[in-house]
């Protein structure tokens, strides 16, 4: 059981109606945004902020920040985001071979040295405590602009709201999310944890 039971979808119309943005992204309205409408004012700006961070404003692509919103969830543990960021990755067209070989992006060729650098950035962005240094900068610059990176760091600190809140919740977790869970990451030891 969840700390704090979802809502009904009809709860609030106005986060009802901006949540058709998880109907293109999810197939579905996250439960974890249903439990947010016990204070609508909450789930409204969360979904508004997801939308704005998610938003293509260069070449970070949508399957690219899904990918970087997997390796944060793994790196904090959530297994409900690393199912719903997979999930979301295969949605927005990421190939099948960066699917099948996320746990492997930095060595599969199936990643270039751009998304390896945007998924380390990822990666030690997300660590307690913080691993981003000149290393990673360096790298990331010499693929990325300014503006690319703030998109990066906007995935990686949205979803680290959404880690803390849905493991801490212990959100359940959706038979879609759930679907592309078993799919993608249950070779690796993927499970539903908290989550059922």
């Amino acid at each position: 059981m969840p700390l704090v039971t979802p809502l009904s979808a009809n709860h609030d119309s106005e986060t009802k109606e901006l949540a058709e943005f998880f109907n293109e992204t999810l197939g579905f309205c996250p439960n974890s945004v249903l439990t947010m409408q016990h204070r609508p004012a909450i789930s409204k700006a969360f979904i508004n902020l997801n939308k704005a961070v998610m938003a293509n404003e260069g070449r970070v692509s949508s399957a690219l920040k899904r990918m970087i919103a997997w390796v944060s969830s793994n790196a904090t543990g959530c297994r409900y985001c690393q199912a719903h960021a997979i999930r979301a990755a295969e949605r927005y067209g990421a190939e099948q071979e960066q699917l099948d070989n996320i746990w492997e992006y930095r060595t599969h060729p199936a990643f270039n040295e751009a998304e390896r650098a945007a998924l380390d950035f990822s990666l030690l962005a997300s660590q307690i405590p913080n691993g981003v240094d000149d290393t990673i900068k360096k790298r990331l610059h010499e693929y990325w602009n300014d503006g690319e990176i703030v998109e990066m760091l906007g995935v990686i600190s949205l979803f680290g709201y959404l880690n803390r809140w849905n493991d801490s919740m212990g959100t359940s977790i959706e038979d879609g999310a759930v679907e592309s869970g078993v799919k993608y990451l249950e070779k690796h030891g993927w499970e539903k944890g908290k989550h059922k």
